[in-house]
């Protein structure tokens, strides 16, 4: 090939249903757009698919428990970290859902890419760039909460090996799990999400 012959460019940014076009190496907040978040959430599998039921356990739903569990782990949280733990998956709208093994190996560029992406997401809906140490705690232990109900549901996790992974969702009323059609999921979501903006404005 001629030095004088252009090498064809690496394409890193992905259309979106609304007409954006995201960079996923440096996202902007302003091509951030909750309908495409929840299109694509509403449609990547919890657990790579392997869960009972017609239809998988999407992302989008496990993002309304992880925020349900972190309402019932400190009544009277604000809206805006409701609405934190609601978006703490957003980033797999456009990269997915990699089991925790995978993104282990994968190592630290995945992290640093989906931090980045979080980061354009939570100032698009007027919240800290970065959370703190202490919420993001909360919303991990939420997180495992939520991982807990779904292994022992939905993915065939016997309650024993539930809890040597996730440990005890202690504190928590039982979550009953029913996945839904991607279409549902989405709309839920996007509810979810029109219920605590206006309330985070206001906090």
């Amino acid at each position: 090939m001629s030095k004088l012959q252009k090498q064809p460019q690496t394409r890193a940014w992905q259309r979106m249903l609304s007409g954006r076009r995201l960079d996923l190496l440096d996202p902007s907040p302003f091509d951030v757009e909750i309908e495409d978040i929840a299109h694509g959430l509403a449609r990547v599998a919890r657990w790579n698919g392997q869960t009972n039921g017609d239809h998988a356990f999407s992302v989008a739903e496990h993002c309304m428990v992880v925020e349900e569990c972190l309402a019932q782990l400190k009544p009277g949280i604000a809206p805006k970290w409701r609405l934190a733990a609601l978006l703490h998956d957003a980033p797999e709208y456009v990269i997915g859902d990699l089991i925790s093994p995978f993104k282990a190996a994968v190592g630290l560029d995945y992290k640093t890419l989906e931090n980045k992406l979080l980061a354009a997401i939570h100032v698009r809906f007027g919240l800290p760039a970065q959370l703190t140490d202490e919420l993001n705690a909360l919303i991990k232990r939420a997180d495992k909460a939520s991982a807990y109900f779904e292994a022992t549901q939905l993915a065939g996790f016997s309650v024993e090996e539930a809890l040597e992974f996730f440990g005890s969702p202690r504190g928590l009323r039982q979550v009953k799990l029913v996945p839904l059609a991607a279409r549902d999921a989405q709309a839920a979501y996007v509810a979810r999400f029109n219920e605590l903006l206006p309330e985070t404005s206001a906090s």
